[in-house]
Protein backbone atom coordinates (compact mmCIF):
# COMPACT_ATOMS: atom_id res chain seq x y z
CA UNK A 1 0.00 0.00 0.00
CA UNK A 2 1.48 3.24 -1.10
CA UNK A 3 2.48 5.48 1.71
CA UNK A 4 3.02 8.57 0.71
CA UNK A 5 4.68 11.33 3.31
CA UNK A 6 1.99 13.63 3.41
CA UNK A 7 0.26 11.01 4.82
CA UNK A 8 3.04 10.13 7.88
CA UNK A 9 1.46 10.59 11.31
CA UNK A 10 2.19 14.19 12.46
CA UNK A 11 2.40 14.47 16.83
CA UNK A 12 0.51 16.92 18.49
CA UNK A 13 0.70 17.81 22.49
CA UNK A 14 -2.18 19.28 24.05
CA UNK A 15 -3.65 19.48 27.32
CA UNK A 16 -7.29 18.50 27.85
CA UNK A 17 -8.93 20.29 31.10
CA UNK A 18 -5.02 21.20 31.72
CA UNK A 19 -4.22 17.68 31.70
CA UNK A 20 -1.75 16.58 28.84
CA UNK A 21 -2.67 14.67 25.51
CA UNK A 22 -0.60 13.53 22.95
CA UNK A 23 -2.16 12.01 19.14
CA UNK A 24 -0.73 11.65 16.12
CA UNK A 25 -2.91 13.12 12.77
CA UNK A 26 -2.50 11.90 9.12
CA UNK A 27 -4.32 12.23 5.89
CA UNK A 28 -7.79 14.06 4.92
CA UNK A 29 -11.26 13.05 4.90
CA UNK A 30 -13.70 10.99 7.24
CA UNK A 31 -12.12 10.83 10.80
CA UNK A 32 -10.84 7.50 11.67
CA UNK A 33 -9.93 7.08 15.09
CA UNK A 34 -7.44 4.55 16.34
CA UNK A 35 -7.48 3.41 19.71
CA UNK A 36 -4.39 1.25 21.20
CA UNK A 37 -3.76 -1.63 23.05
CA UNK A 38 -2.91 -1.96 26.96
CA UNK A 39 1.19 -0.97 27.35
CA UNK A 40 1.61 0.34 24.01
CA UNK A 41 0.97 3.84 22.61
CA UNK A 42 -0.32 5.44 19.21
CA UNK A 43 3.33 5.32 17.92
CA UNK A 44 3.38 1.68 18.24
CA UNK A 45 1.54 1.67 14.93
CA UNK A 46 3.39 4.43 13.42
CA UNK A 47 3.53 1.63 10.60
CA UNK A 48 0.11 0.48 10.21
CA UNK A 49 -1.62 4.34 10.00
CA UNK A 50 -0.03 6.26 7.20
CA UNK A 51 -1.41 3.61 5.11
CA UNK A 52 -5.08 4.06 6.12
CA UNK A 53 -4.59 7.45 6.03
CA UNK A 54 -3.39 7.51 2.22
CA UNK A 55 -6.67 5.29 1.01
CA UNK A 56 -8.67 8.47 1.99
CA UNK A 57 -9.26 8.91 5.49
CA UNK A 58 -8.66 11.51 8.42
CA UNK A 59 -6.80 9.46 11.16
CA UNK A 60 -6.30 10.35 14.37
CA UNK A 61 -4.50 8.45 17.06
CA UNK A 62 -4.10 9.47 20.54
CA UNK A 63 -2.06 7.98 23.53
CA UNK A 64 -4.73 6.97 26.09
CA UNK A 65 -4.46 8.45 29.53
CA UNK A 66 -1.51 7.28 31.10
CA UNK A 67 0.33 6.01 28.22
CA UNK A 68 2.53 7.60 25.39
CA UNK A 69 2.68 10.78 27.57
CA UNK A 70 -0.69 11.41 27.77
CA UNK A 71 -1.87 12.39 31.46
CA UNK A 72 -2.92 9.72 33.37
CA UNK A 73 -6.51 9.78 35.11
CA UNK A 74 -7.25 10.14 38.52
CA UNK A 75 -8.95 7.30 40.55
CA UNK A 76 -9.77 4.05 39.17
CA UNK A 77 -9.99 3.55 35.33
CA UNK A 78 -13.07 3.13 34.09
CA UNK A 79 -14.86 2.60 30.38
CA UNK A 80 -16.98 5.63 30.84
CA UNK A 81 -14.10 8.12 32.25
CA UNK A 82 -11.94 6.63 29.28
CA UNK A 83 -14.93 7.22 26.48
CA UNK A 84 -15.46 11.14 27.82
CA UNK A 85 -11.76 11.32 27.64
CA UNK A 86 -11.93 10.22 24.15
CA UNK A 87 -15.07 12.40 23.31
CA UNK A 88 -13.20 15.13 24.75
CA UNK A 89 -10.27 15.22 22.52
CA UNK A 90 -11.98 14.47 19.55
CA UNK A 91 -14.23 17.88 20.34
CA UNK A 92 -11.07 19.70 20.81
CA UNK A 93 -9.26 18.93 17.62
CA UNK A 94 -12.84 20.13 15.61
CA UNK A 95 -14.20 16.51 14.55
CA UNK A 96 -18.01 16.90 14.46
CA UNK A 97 -18.95 14.17 11.87
CA UNK A 98 -19.83 10.05 13.15
CA UNK A 99 -16.16 8.52 13.07
CA UNK A 100 -15.22 5.13 11.98
CA UNK A 101 -13.86 3.38 15.32
CA UNK A 102 -11.06 1.27 15.28
CA UNK A 103 -9.51 -0.22 18.68
CA UNK A 104 -6.89 -2.63 19.08
CA UNK A 105 -7.21 -5.42 22.35
CA UNK A 106 -7.51 -3.57 25.12
CA UNK A 107 -8.22 -0.07 22.84
CA UNK A 108 -11.11 -2.55 20.95
CA UNK A 109 -12.90 -1.76 24.83
CA UNK A 110 -12.50 1.50 25.04
CA UNK A 111 -13.97 1.60 21.07
CA UNK A 112 -16.90 0.47 22.05
CA UNK A 113 -17.11 2.89 24.93
CA UNK A 114 -17.02 5.51 22.97
CA UNK A 115 -19.73 4.28 20.46
CA UNK A 116 -22.08 3.56 23.94
CA UNK A 117 -21.24 6.47 25.74
CA UNK A 118 -21.45 8.97 22.85
CA UNK A 119 -23.39 7.08 20.04
CA UNK A 120 -23.31 10.13 17.73
CA UNK A 121 -19.35 9.73 17.52
CA UNK A 122 -19.73 6.23 15.80
CA UNK A 123 -20.05 5.74 12.49
CA UNK A 124 -18.68 2.03 12.74
CA UNK A 125 -17.10 0.27 14.83
CA UNK A 126 -13.72 -2.64 14.12
CA UNK A 127 -12.88 -4.37 16.89
CA UNK A 128 -9.31 -6.11 16.13
CA UNK A 129 -8.02 -8.93 18.70
CA UNK A 130 -10.57 -6.55 21.04
CA UNK A 131 -11.06 -7.22 24.67
CA UNK A 132 -14.81 -7.30 25.88
CA UNK A 133 -16.28 -10.82 25.45
CA UNK A 134 -14.98 -11.60 28.83
CA UNK A 135 -15.69 -15.74 28.54
CA UNK A 136 -12.02 -17.26 28.85
CA UNK A 137 -13.02 -20.84 28.34
CA UNK A 138 -16.36 -21.90 27.23
CA UNK A 139 -18.16 -25.01 29.03
CA UNK A 140 -21.01 -27.28 28.58
CA UNK A 141 -22.91 -25.30 31.94
CA UNK A 142 -20.81 -22.59 32.72
CA UNK A 143 -18.68 -20.47 31.23
CA UNK A 144 -14.85 -19.55 32.89
CA UNK A 145 -14.45 -15.94 32.50
CA UNK A 146 -11.17 -14.09 31.83
CA UNK A 147 -11.51 -12.18 35.87
CA UNK A 148 -10.30 -15.71 36.93
CA UNK A 149 -7.46 -16.09 34.18
CA UNK A 150 -4.29 -16.08 36.57
CA UNK A 151 -2.14 -13.66 35.86
CA UNK A 152 0.61 -15.91 35.16
CA UNK A 153 -1.25 -17.51 32.17
CA UNK A 154 -1.38 -13.85 31.06
CA UNK A 155 2.48 -13.34 31.40
CA UNK A 156 3.35 -16.82 29.60
CA UNK A 157 0.88 -15.72 26.73
CA UNK A 158 2.25 -12.93 25.31
CA UNK A 159 5.97 -13.77 25.20
CA UNK A 160 5.52 -16.80 23.10
CA UNK A 161 3.81 -14.89 20.12
CA UNK A 162 7.33 -13.02 19.86
CA UNK A 163 9.03 -16.24 18.88
CA UNK A 164 7.41 -16.50 15.65
CA UNK A 165 9.91 -15.62 13.42
CA UNK A 166 7.78 -12.67 11.24
CA UNK A 167 7.19 -10.76 14.96
CA UNK A 168 10.40 -10.54 15.83
CA UNK A 169 11.03 -7.04 14.58
CA UNK A 170 7.91 -5.92 16.11
CA UNK A 171 8.95 -6.86 19.89
CA UNK A 172 11.66 -3.28 20.24
CA UNK A 173 8.66 -1.63 19.59
CA UNK A 174 6.05 -3.90 22.17
CA UNK A 175 9.31 -3.79 24.77
CA UNK A 176 10.27 -0.07 24.39
CA UNK A 177 6.52 1.33 24.27
CA UNK A 178 5.81 -1.40 27.44
CA UNK A 179 9.07 -0.41 29.74
CA UNK A 180 8.39 3.10 28.62
CA UNK A 181 5.08 3.29 30.09
CA UNK A 182 5.69 1.09 33.11
CA UNK A 183 8.44 3.84 34.02
CA UNK A 184 6.36 6.85 33.68
CA UNK A 185 3.11 5.66 34.59
CA UNK A 186 2.98 2.35 36.69
CA UNK A 187 -0.17 2.65 38.52
CA UNK A 188 -2.22 3.73 35.57
CA UNK A 189 -0.65 1.26 33.06
CA UNK A 190 -1.99 -1.77 36.67
CA UNK A 191 -5.37 0.05 36.78
CA UNK A 192 -5.82 0.43 32.85
CA UNK A 193 -5.16 -3.72 32.93
CA UNK A 194 -7.26 -4.71 35.72
CA UNK A 195 -9.74 -3.01 33.83
CA UNK A 196 -8.60 -4.71 30.71
CA UNK A 197 -8.71 -8.38 32.45
CA UNK A 198 -12.31 -7.54 34.15
CA UNK A 199 -13.79 -6.10 31.02
CA UNK A 200 -17.41 -7.42 29.98
CA UNK A 201 -18.32 -5.08 27.03
CA UNK A 202 -21.10 -7.93 25.61
CA UNK A 203 -24.51 -6.06 27.07
CA UNK A 204 -23.21 -2.99 25.23
CA UNK A 205 -22.27 -5.02 21.54
CA UNK A 206 -25.66 -6.18 22.08
CA UNK A 207 -27.03 -3.02 22.52
CA UNK A 208 -25.07 -1.22 19.88
CA UNK A 209 -25.92 -4.20 17.54
CA UNK A 210 -29.51 -2.52 17.94
CA UNK A 211 -29.26 0.61 17.54
CA UNK A 212 -27.89 -0.50 13.97
CA UNK A 213 -24.25 0.28 14.46
CA UNK A 214 -22.01 -1.41 11.92
CA UNK A 215 -19.67 -4.20 13.53
CA UNK A 216 -16.60 -5.98 12.31
CA UNK A 217 -14.67 -8.11 14.79
CA UNK A 218 -11.39 -9.25 13.76
CA UNK A 219 -9.24 -12.04 15.57
CA UNK A 220 -6.21 -13.88 15.09
CA UNK A 221 -6.15 -17.93 14.76
CA UNK A 222 -3.17 -18.05 16.61
CA UNK A 223 -3.89 -15.16 19.57
CA UNK A 224 -3.40 -16.51 23.27
CA UNK A 225 -3.66 -13.29 25.06
CA UNK A 226 -7.40 -12.90 23.86
CA UNK A 227 -8.90 -16.45 23.45
CA UNK A 228 -11.46 -17.75 20.73
CA UNK A 229 -13.93 -17.99 23.58
CA UNK A 230 -13.72 -14.50 24.04
CA UNK A 231 -14.02 -13.85 20.16
CA UNK A 232 -17.04 -16.28 19.96
CA UNK A 233 -18.59 -14.54 22.43
CA UNK A 234 -18.08 -11.16 21.42
CA UNK A 235 -19.18 -12.13 17.77
CA UNK A 236 -22.74 -13.75 19.77
CA UNK A 237 -23.43 -10.44 21.29
CA UNK A 238 -22.89 -8.33 18.64
CA UNK A 239 -24.48 -10.39 16.12
CA UNK A 240 -21.91 -10.69 13.85
CA UNK A 241 -20.25 -13.60 12.35
CA UNK A 242 -16.76 -12.08 12.76
CA UNK A 243 -13.71 -12.76 10.83
CA UNK A 244 -10.70 -14.81 11.28
CA UNK A 245 -7.06 -13.89 10.44
CA UNK A 246 -5.08 -16.96 9.58
CA UNK A 247 -1.49 -17.89 11.74
CA UNK A 248 -2.05 -14.26 12.98
CA UNK A 249 -1.10 -13.83 17.36
CA UNK A 250 -2.51 -11.10 18.79
CA UNK A 251 -0.24 -8.08 17.81
CA UNK A 252 -0.27 -9.14 13.96
CA UNK A 253 -0.90 -5.78 12.56
CA UNK A 254 2.43 -4.91 14.14
CA UNK A 255 3.98 -7.42 12.51
CA UNK A 256 1.97 -7.23 8.93
CA UNK A 257 0.61 -3.31 8.93
CA UNK A 258 0.59 -3.48 5.17
CA UNK A 259 -1.55 -6.26 5.42
CA UNK A 260 -3.74 -4.59 7.94
CA UNK A 261 -4.10 -1.44 6.22
CA UNK A 262 -5.75 -2.89 3.73
CA UNK A 263 -7.82 -5.14 5.03
CA UNK A 264 -9.41 -2.07 6.96
CA UNK A 265 -10.07 0.24 4.50
CA UNK A 266 -11.23 -2.71 2.11
CA UNK A 267 -13.86 -3.29 4.40
CA UNK A 268 -14.62 0.69 5.62
CA UNK A 269 -14.73 1.35 2.01
CA UNK A 270 -17.51 -1.74 1.56
CA UNK A 271 -19.62 -0.14 4.17
CA UNK A 272 -19.53 2.91 3.35
CA UNK A 273 -20.58 2.17 -0.24
CA UNK A 274 -23.00 0.06 1.24
CA UNK A 275 -24.68 3.25 3.36
CA UNK A 276 -24.20 5.68 0.83
CA UNK A 277 -26.42 3.43 -1.74
CA UNK A 278 -28.26 2.91 1.06
CA UNK A 279 -29.17 6.57 2.25
CA UNK A 280 -29.45 7.20 -1.62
Amino acid sequence: MARPSDADLRWHRTTLEGQVAVYGEAGDGPPLVFLHGWGLSARSYARALPGIAAAGWRVLAPALPGFGRSAALDGEYTFEKLANWVDDLLDHVGVEEPAALVGHSFGGGVATAVAWYHPHRARSLTLVNAIGGSVWKAGDRVDRLLAERPLWDWGLRLPGEFRRRDYRSVLPVVVRDLVGNALTNPSAVWRAGELARNADLREELATLAARGLPTTILWGSADRVVPEATFLAMCEAAGAPGDIVSDAGHSWLLADPDGFGELLTNSLTVRRTVSERTRA
